[in-house]
């Protein structure tokens, strides 16, 4: 399912009113400081936002470009190794053994450009290394994917409309908006007509009859 909500600010109290204070399930997401409110065994930091901080590291040159470059063929491994286990040509007992061999190493690169001198670079691999953990939770966790890219996709749809119609500029609209995009793109999560379901929804009303079902077993 995918749901929407559309909030005036990206702190805590928006990830609240969209995730509610007790977090039950797996968040994955990028180093924004609102996520930090979750606990780390929560949380899966996705590895396409970590690749562009990587490339980043590179573009700043220096010490940075060389944890960067080793920070990036890391990455490589990591998503080889993932994409054989999607597909089914390895283990993910295996995976987690790669993993576990080479954590040690990442920390001590990620603590190594903690102390390199360069205040950005410092402070992105001490951030990093804080939320080490929220790295691997798709290896542990089945479901969790290392990226986002689903929830990206889903987004995008709004993003563009948000762009072209300058977003709501009132609580009626945002919530008419908030519950189309919910609608929308669920059904398109199911390969489900979108339209379909609109007019069966609208004739329910009027009708004065039960919603149908957005969600199976609803």
């Amino acid at each position: 399912m995918a749901y929407f909500l559309i909030h005036a600010g990206r702190g805590g109290a928006a990830l609240a009113a969209l995730l509610g204070e007790t977090i039950e399930g797996i968040v994955t997401s990028d180093r924004w400081s609102a996520y930090h409110r979750l606990e780390l065994y929560r949380r899966q930091l996705c590895w396409a936002h970590l690749i562009r901080d990587f490339q980043a590291l590179v573009e700043r040159g220096g010490r940075a470009a060389a944890i960067g470059e080793q920070l990036l063929c890391f990455a490589e491994d990591v998503f080889h190794w993932w994409y054989r286990v999607r597909d089914g040509t390895l283990q993910r007992a295996s995976l987690r053994s790669y993993i576990d061999n080479q954590r040690p190493w990442l920390r001590d690169l990620l603590q190594s450009g903690a102390a390199s001198g360069c205040a950005k670079t410092a402070a992105f691999c001490a951030n990093l290394l804080e939320l080490e953990p929220a790295l691997w939770t798709f290896v542990r966790a089945e479901g969790v994917e290392p990226t986002n890219n689903a929830a990206e996709r889903a987004l995008r749809p709004a993003v563009l409309w948000r762009r072209r119609s300058f977003g709501c500029h009132s609580e009626e609209g945002c919530r008419f908006v908030e519950r189309m995009l919910t609608v929308v793109q669920t059904l398109r999560l199911q390969e489900r007509e979108v339209i379909d379901y609109l007019a069966a929804a609208i004739t329910a009303h009027r009708q004065g009859l039960p919603v149908p079902k957005l969600l199976p077993g609803d």
